[in-house]
């Protein structure tokens, strides 16, 4: 993991003084079935998405809190990872990105029985959303419903 001090001095200062949202209590649900039994969706905020998809806006006042749609089927070789911050070397997750979108090693939970299912549909978003009012009420519902439509139980939230 980074430290603070590898930000540039610029974003240090920054950071300190950005006035962060935070939620309080933190909305949830309890999880009432066995792991086992679990149909699993993946929410990333890497960027990712598909050749024949529109990219995030890297210039989106605020961030682009819009999300992409990937099917359990996708072939993680296509994905083209579109994330704005330049604060982090992107090499690892473009070479392999099961690091950020772990889709191959979902199935192979759901191949040993660790899990129940693989949700037909996961979601990718733009991270360093730096305005998340419109991602909190408007987006999130849309992606809420999406995972409601395929009876997800679990959606494992994989941040970068």
């Amino acid at each position: 993991m980074g430290s603070f001090s590898e930000f540039p001095a610029a974003w240090r200062v920054y950071l300190r003084a950005y006035p962060w949202h935070t939620i309080n209590p933190v909305p949830h649900a309890p999880l009432r079935k066995r792991l086992s039994e679990c149909r699993v969706a993946l929410v990333s905020s890497a960027g990712f998405h598909l050749p024949d998809q529109a990219p995030f806006d890297p210039k989106a006042r605020g961030g682009d809190v819009t999300f992409r749609e990937l099917s359990a089927d996708t072939d993680l070789s296509l994905l083209l990872n579109n994330h704005r911050s330049k604060l982090f070397d992107h090499t690892a997750m473009e070479a392999d990105p099961n690091l950020a979108f772990p889709l191959d090693r979902l199935h192979e939970l759901a191949d040993a029985g660790v899990i129940g299912a693989v949700a037909p549909r996961h979601l990718s978003f733009m991270g360093s959303i730096l305005a998340p009012k419109k991602l909190i009420s408007q987006t999130a519902p849309l992606a809420a419903e999406v995972f409601v439509e395929d009876q997800v139980d679990l959606a494992l939230l994989v941040p970068v």
